[in-house]
Formats: structure tokens, C-alpha cells, sequence
């Protein structure tokens, strides 16, 4: 895994790798609960965030540079996975990623979760890390 930085022009293209980033990036800009998925004006990578958000920083969202070439059909694909598995890890329910209405529901399940009331940065994280964890353990996926 490479290591943490909102300013890395590094952009992971797997699901682990970046639920973990994601983590590490709520750690560091803290958990934004509210309305939007970042909490006020500036650049996305320095806003407090959902976990939602901090995937969405973990793809790329903000983080990439003019003039570089990014395989961003591959990043989103990745991205997809990434918050499909963490909202099967905090439902305990599979999702088909072959349902068109798999996306949503996966994002519906994390907003949910984020929204509630106790919810912590630190718990974000650590719920963050777990489903990477799941998710590397799944057979012929890419150790992050």
C-alpha cells in the first residue's frame, strides 16, 4: 500500500487499497456529518468528509493532476467495488454488482450509516479498514 497523502497524484485502481486510503483520509480531515459529503468551501482533499467522500477522494475526487493520464474507467470501477464491499460490511448483506440498482443501494446503506448520531471519525475508520480486510481475504483479490 502506498502511504497516505491527500496531496499524492497517486490514484489507486483497487477496491482495498482504497478503502484504506479512504480511512486514513478520514483520520486526517475528520468525519463531516450533514447534507453534503464535504463540509464547506475549499479544496475537496482538506474537507472533513463522509466516508462516502473519503472513497470519492481515494478515486481520484480532487486529488488529480492536469496533464497526467489516469485510467479513470478502471479507478471507477474500482471505486464501485470498494463502496459496494463496504456496504456489505455494514449491512451483512451481498449486493450484486450486477443490479442496476446496486450502486445505489450501496450508497444509501453508507449514508445511512454515517448519518447516525454517535458516529465517529475513528469508528469510520476502523469500519473503513475491516471491509478492506474482508475484501483482501476474498479469493482472487489483489492484497492491499
Amino acid at each position: 500500500m502506498h502511504p497516505y497523502s491527500p496531496e499524492s497524484l497517486v490514484i489507486a485502481d483497487e477496491p482495498a487499497w482504497m478503502l484504506r486510503w479512504a480511512a486514513a483520509h478520514l483520520e486526517h480531515v475528520g468525519l463531516h456529518q450533514g447534507s453534503r459529503l464535504f463540509n464547506g468551501p475549499g479544496r475537496t482533499v482538506t474537507l472533513a468528509c463522509w466516508p462516502r467522500g473519503a472513497i470519492e477522494v481515494a478515486a481520484g475526487r480532487g486529488r488529480g493532476k492536469a496533464g497526467r493520464t489516469y485510467d479513470w474507467d478502471r479507478i471507477h470501477a474500482a471505486r464501485d467495488q470498494a463502496m459496494l464491499a463496504f456496504a456489505e460490511h455494514l449491512t451483512g448483506q451481498p449486493l450484486n454488482p450486477a443490479d442496476p440498482d446496486a450502486g445505489a443501494q450501496a450508497r444509501a446503506a453508507v449514508d445511512q450509516w454515517s448519518a447516525e448520531a454517535h458516529r465517529t471519525a475513528g469508528a469510520a475508520a476502523q469500519a473503513l479498514r475491516a471491509a478492506a480486510d474482508s475484501l483482501s481475504a476474498r479469493p482472487g483479490v489483489p492484497r492491499a
